[in-house]
């Protein structure tokens, strides 16, 4: 089962993508800081991460720059979902090292697309 990391601090929008994901039978654990997600990824590799950009303490701006500099976890796909829509904001997640940005609020069909896009084995992306 493909195993998902949520980095969400507001408890509205954790259950709602916690809960679409597993509707879809991802295996999801949440946390709501950065400093919680890295502790956890001391002990437990996922297979994609969706985290927010404003968490409290480091943004997730800065932990997917982190993640994407360390041999342990930069290979995995990192899905940044956030209310910040403007293109400036997609474009630097993406140069921080996301896979993927998506923007809230969020689209149950668009955000499980999206995962399942990024954890699906490479050149197999048309078969989702």
């Amino acid at each position: 089962m493909t195993s998902i990391l949520v980095i969400e601090d507001n408890p509205t929008e954790a259950d709602l993508m916690i809960g679409c994901l597993r509707q879809s039978g991802f295996d999801v654990h949440n946390v709501s800081t950065a400093e919680a997600a890295k502790v956890l990824l001391e002990h437990k590799i996922f297979d994609a991460i969706v985290t927010d950009v404003v968490l409290p303490g480091q943004s997730g701006f800065g932990l997917c720059r982190e993640l994407k500099n360390q041999n342990t976890t930069a290979h995995i796909p990192i899905v940044i979902c956030s209310s910040k829509s403007a293109k400036i904001d997609k474009n630097w997640g993406l140069k921080q090292g996301a896979s993927a940005y998506v923007t809230k609020p969020i689209d149950r069909e668009e955000l499980i697309n999206t995962v399942r896009k990024v954890t699906l084995p490479s050149g197999k992306a048309g078969l989702a």
